[in-house]
C-alpha cells in the first residue's frame, strides 16, 4: 500500500466566487468555447513537463461537458452548461481539475498532463482519454447520439467517474439516464472490501465528502466542531436519503469495471477545496478525497 510519504501541503488558489463572477460576465458575451480557451490561470496549482517526446503518452483528467436537456444543446452545442450557469458539469472546475492532476503526479508514478481537458460526449477525440469525469449528474439529460456514443466508449475499454449528487431525486434521474445506455446492466453496490477501497491506499470506510461551506456550519473559526455538534461529512436539501453514501458500479460482460458511481458524496470539492481551511485539507481532502480519487484513476488504468 502507498502512504503519504510527507504531509501534504495545501494548494491555496484564487477565490472561486471572483473566477466565476468574472467569467460568467465574459462568457455571456464571447460563448463559453472562447472564454475557457483563454482562462490559463493555474490557481497557485504548480506547472511541470514531461519527458521530452511523450508529451501525450501521459494521463490527462478528462471532464465531460454535459446538458440537462438532452439534446438542444447537448450533442454538438456551445451551449450545453449544465443545470445552471457556474453549477452543472463545471462545477468545481478549474481548480479542481488542476488540482487533483497535480497531486496526481505528485503521488503516484504516473505521468500525468499538467493541463486537464473537457469533452462532450460526441467529441472525435472521446476515445483518445480512458478515463473520464461526470460530475452533478443529478439533473442531466443525454441526447440519443450521447447514449450511443457513451456505450461505445465504456464497451471499447473506457472508464466513467460520476461524482457529486445527492438524494433520491438526483439518483433516480441518474439512473433513468444510465439506464438508456445499459439498460440491462444492474448497478451494483460495491462491497468495502472490494479492491478500489485499497488498491492504493486502503480505506477503512467509504469515503464520505461534503461541501466546504456545509461541513463549516457547526464549526468554530478554527474549525473545531461546536461541542453537542457532529462532525458531518453529508448534504441536506436534496430530497429523500442523503446521509448514506454508495459507491456502485457497472460491469461489462468479462466483469470489468466500466464505470464507478459516487453518490451521495463528493470528491471533486476535496480537491477544489483542499486550500480553504487547514481543517478541511486534513479531514477531507488529505484522508477521503484525494486517496479515493487516485485508488479509482490507479484501479481503472490497470483493470
Amino acid at each position: 500500500m502507498m502512504q503519504f510519504t510527507q504531509r501534504l501541503q495545501p494548494i491555496r488558489f484564487v477565490a472561486a466566487a471572483l473566477f466565476l463572477a468574472i467569467a460568467g460576465v465574459v462568457a455571456a458575451q464571447r460563448g463559453f468555447d472562447d472564454w475557457y480557451n483563454d482562462y490559463d490561470d493555474r490557481g497557485g496549482v504548480p506547472d511541470w513537463e514531461n519527458e521530452a517526446g511523450f508529451e501525450k503518452d501521459v494521463f490527462t483528467f478528462a471532464r465531460v461537458q454535459w446538458s440537462s436537456d438532452g439534446g438542444r444543446y447537448g450533442g454538438g452545442s456551445r451551449r450545453g452548461w449544465g443545470r445552471r450557469r457556474g453549477g452543472g458539469w463545471r462545477t468545481d472546475w478549474p481548480h479542481s481539475d488542476n488540482n487533483f492532476s497535480y497531486r496526481l503526479q505528485q503521488l503516484t508514478s504516473l505521468k500525468v498532463n499538467p493541463e486537464p481537458v473537457i469533452v462532450r460526449l460526441t467529441d472525435d477525440g472521446l476515445f483518445d482519454y480512458p478515463f473520464i469525469y461526470i460530475i452533478e449528474p443529478g439533473s442531466l439529460r443525454f441526447s440519443e447520439s450521447e447514449v450511443e456514443s457513451l456505450r461505445r466508449y465504456l464497451l471499447s475499454g473506457g472508464f466513467l467517474m460520476v461524482d457529486d449528487f445527492w438524494g433520491d431525486y438526483e439518483w433516480a434521474n441518474f439512473e433513468r439516464e444510465i439506464k438508456r445506455v445499459f439498460p440491462k446492466r444492474p448497478l451494483v453496490e460495491l462491497p468495502p472490501d472490494h479492491e478500489v477501497f485499497s488498491c492504493v491506499y486502503r480505506l477503512k470506510e467509504k469515503p464520505q465528502v461534503c461541501s466546504y461551506h456545509r461541513a463549516q456550519e457547526n464549526r468554530d473559526s478554527n474549525g473545531r466542531v461546536f461541542p453537542g455538534s457532529e462532525t458531518v461529512t453529508w448534504e441536506d436539501g436534496h430530497g429523500g436519503d442523503c446521509r448514506t453514501v454508495h459507491y456502485k458500479g457497472i460491469f461489462d460482460d468479462k466483469g470489468r469495471m466500466m464505470a464507478i458511481i459516487c453518490h451521495n458524496t463528493d470528491l471533486g470539492d476535496g480537491w477544489e477545496r483542499e486550500g480553504m481551511a487547514e481543517w478541511y485539507f486534513s479531514e477531507f481532502a488529505e484522508n477521503k478525497s484525494y486517496p479515493m480519487g487516485i485508488n479509482i484513476v490507479v484501479y481503472a488504468m490497470t483493470h
